[in-house]
């Protein structure tokens, strides 16, 4: 039987999605849970990776059991495990779905949020959660530079050096900038993602926000088709995978 599990973590003390050698990640505790109800290994596959630090409001995953069970007794099942081993990672929902289904590969769509709290104070209650940026950013500014990103362009400008996709050619579908209170909310959809090509695109935006790089100059970073023109890679804190659509 196979099931669909959407799940919520925190990133800041996990490695990513990914299972590692050299530390804790959200697969590794989700997949030592499922040995328990199987009996045996089996890889869960996710929606996507997450690196390291960045957190998770919905990102989705599908596992196989070798028994059917009620969804709900499974996703108490995990959160019972994940609790007492006191792991930043919670099950919010399982849904039995069609052997044809991959969390994956059935993805239509995938959103993310990037946080920057604008203020001249630092947090220590958003530790971890968002990127502080203590110089005023012009958030108009940002919204035009944005709109050079939108629509189907080869984005190796802001494709990391480590990037595994076979092509740097992908469709933006939608990057929106807004201002929350002393929040700047960027919010980004596609299909799917180069690594690292959402935290290039706001270590870019910020640098137009301060006004040491003007909107036009997106486009031409973008031209350049050249990591090295682009702005650096926001940090990973203030990036949420918020949802997976299909």
């Amino acid at each position: 039987m196979r099931y669909k599990l959407t799940i919520e973590y925190d990133g800041t003390s996990l490695l990513g999605w990914q299972r590692q050698l050299d530390g804790p990640s959200v697969q590794q505790y989700l997949e030592e849970i499922l040995a328990k109800l199987n009996g045996f290994h089996r890889e869960i596959v996710s929606a996507g990776r997450t690196d390291a630090g960045v957190h998770a409001l919905g990102q989705v995953a599908h596992i196989d059991l070798e028994r059917e069970m009620e969804p709900w007794k499974i996703r108490e099942a995990f959160n019972g495990n994940l609790q007492a081993a006191e792991v930043p990672v919670s099950v919010l929902d399982v849904e039995a779905v069609d052997d044809n289904f991959n969390a994956r590969f059935s993805a239509k769509k995938r959103a993310y949020i990037y946080r920057i709290l604008n203020r001249r104070a630092p947090s220590p209650l958003l530790r971890n959660r968002v990127w502080w940026v203590p110089r005023p950013l012009d958030i108009e500014l940002m919204r035009q530079g944005a709109k050079y990103l939108l629509g189907h362009h080869d984005f190796s400008s802001f494709r990391a050096a480590a990037c595994q996709a076979k092509s740097p050619v992908k469709t933006l579908d939608k990057l929106d900038i807004s201002r929350q209170g002393e929040e700047v909310i960027f919010n980004v959809e596609a299909r799917s993602f180069l690594h690292h090509q959402v935290r290039n695109f706001v270590g870019t935006l910020k640098l137009v926000g301060e006004g040491r790089l003007t909107p036009e100059d997106v486009k031409h970073i973008l031209e350049a088709k050249d990591r090295s023109a682009a702005g650096p890679t926001a940090p990973a804190s203030g990036l949420y995978l918020a949802k997976v659509e299909y």
